[in-house]
């Protein structure tokens, strides 16, 4: 571990204080885990307190920890991971906030904090389903207005719950229930029967 990454978690503990649930350097590199309910006032103390500075968001993404690291995962099912950068110190964070309700995952927007947020946090909406509280416009961004579901979450079937193609017939797009059978995606290899020698 470097000394600049621990300087860094100990300021993030001081100021963060009974709001940050944990903190860990892995790789050379800070996660901090924080809740739901506390995410805007965390996410304000790391832009405006000075001694951290985090005045870029770089990155949002969902997450789905249904089946991590092909293990049973106990915690939380969804969380959303932000990525923050510092100019004025040269630093980088990592931030996971947890939604609180696996059926339906609520975290707040942060797009009042950084507006980069804003396309992020839509495609983390279209793609894992978690909805961000206080968005000023989420609406799917990648899929299909009609699209059933949400294709990242680990339990999206892989071939899909409908399929759209042009009926010429009826001259519009229509759905129907998906025609592909589940197929085995590992190739096989047929050899002759004294390959080799």
């Amino acid at each position: 571990m470097s000394v600049k990454m621990e300087k860094l978690k100990t300021a993030v503990e001081e100021v963060l204080g009974d709001k940050l649930v944990s903190a860990k350097i892995a790789l050379d590199e800070l996660t901090v885990v924080c809740k739901a309910a506390d995410t805007l006032a965390v996410m304000t103390a790391l832009r405006d307190h000075d001694t951290l500075s985090f005045e870029q968001c770089i990155d949002v993404c969902g997450m789905d920890y249904s089946a991590y690291k092909d293990q049973p995962w106990d915690g939380l099912r969804f969380a959303v991971v932000y990525h923050l950068l510092s100019l004025k110190h040269n630093a980088r964070i990592r931030v996971r906030i947890f939604a609180e309700d696996d059926s339906f995952p609520v975290v707040p927007s942060v797009v009042d904090i950084w507006s980069a947020a804003n396309w992020f946090e839509r495609e983390a909406f279209d793609l894992y389903g978690i909805v961000f509280d206080g968005h000023p416009d989420l609406r799917r961004l990648l899929t299909d207005y009609g699209f059933v579901g949400h294709p990242f979450r680990k339990d999206f079937p892989l071939s899909g719950h409908v399929e759209m193609r042009y009926d010429a017939a009826q001259q519009r797009v229509i759905y129907q229930p998906v025609t592909i059978e589940p197929r085995e995606i590992t190739p096989r290899i047929i050899r002759e029967e004294n390959y080799g020698g």
